[in-house]
């Protein structure tokens, strides 16, 4: 089963209240070292974290932390941002276009670009963070990022597994960090879902649903359209 004893982690977003648990759980399940990327990282104090500088829209910034952290078993393909407007017909091309820069390319071109450092090392990981709007498009430009992005995350799957690399995706509803702070309703805490993830990891599955909101929202996408969409039964008068 893949394993964080022994890794060497890298996380994306590490500033981020999600990602500063992937870095400290990952310590705490036995890593060797983790690298907290973030575009401005910040300090640690625990020299098992290196901090290190990764904008993962900018190719260059890519290459650069591929050659600082050659050494990498885990990827942790955290980052993510939310445009403006939850409305794929307000927000700005250039807003949909810069999402689509965080939340899809960014994370695909490092899984590349760390792809042959993976393969190239027993029991080595790719996790992809996605989102409960993967399938369920309450957020504009975000759900259709994050739906690109679970595609790709099983290409990635079918293409690493030859090669050693366990992929795992990660599908989760709002959890309690600054980037859902309008949301109303329940939320997970940052740590019960670093927690779900790593446990489901090291029992070697390859996606998670870490609430009922989501496996609720998957199991419905084998139904009409306008059963997970209800008030499209109101349009057609």
């Amino acid at each position: 089963m893949p394993s964080l004893d022994g890794a060497v982690v890298l996380v994306t977003g590490a500033n981020g209240g999600i990602g500063t648990h992937f870095v400290h759980d990952a310590l705490a399940r036995g890593a060797a070292k983790v690298y907290a990327t973030a575009r401005s990282p910040r300090a640690w104090d625990d020299e098992r974290i290196v901090p290190l500088t990764l904008d993962v829209t900018d190719r260059a910034s890519i290459d650069a932390a591929v050659a600082a952290a050659a050494d990498v078993t885990v990827l942790v393909n955290n980052a993510g941002a939310t445009p403006p407007s939850a409305s794929l017909l307000d927000v700005t091309e250039a807003d949909i276009r810069a999402n689509m820069e965080t939340n899809f390319f960014g994370p695909v071109f490092l899984a590349r670009a760390f792809a042959p450092i993976l393969a190239a090392k027993q029991g080595s990981i790719l996790i992809d963070v996605h989102s409960v709007a993967s399938w369920y498009a309450f957020g504009g430009a975000y759900s259709a990022s994050k739906a690109a992005l679970w595609s790709a995350t099983n290409s990635l799957r079918i293409e690493l597994a030859p090669l050693g690399v366990h992929v795992t995706g990660v599908h989760m509803g709002y959890v309690d960090t600054d980037m859902a702070a309008h949301a109303e309703g329940p939320k997970m805490l940052p740590t019960q879902l670093v927690t779900t993830v790593y446990d489901a990891v090291e029992a070697g599955e390859y996606e998670v649903l870490a609430d009922a909101l989501t496996q609720g929202v998957k199991a419905a996408l084998s139904g009409p359209v306008e059963a997970l969409y209800p008030d499209l039964r109101g349009t057609n008068a």
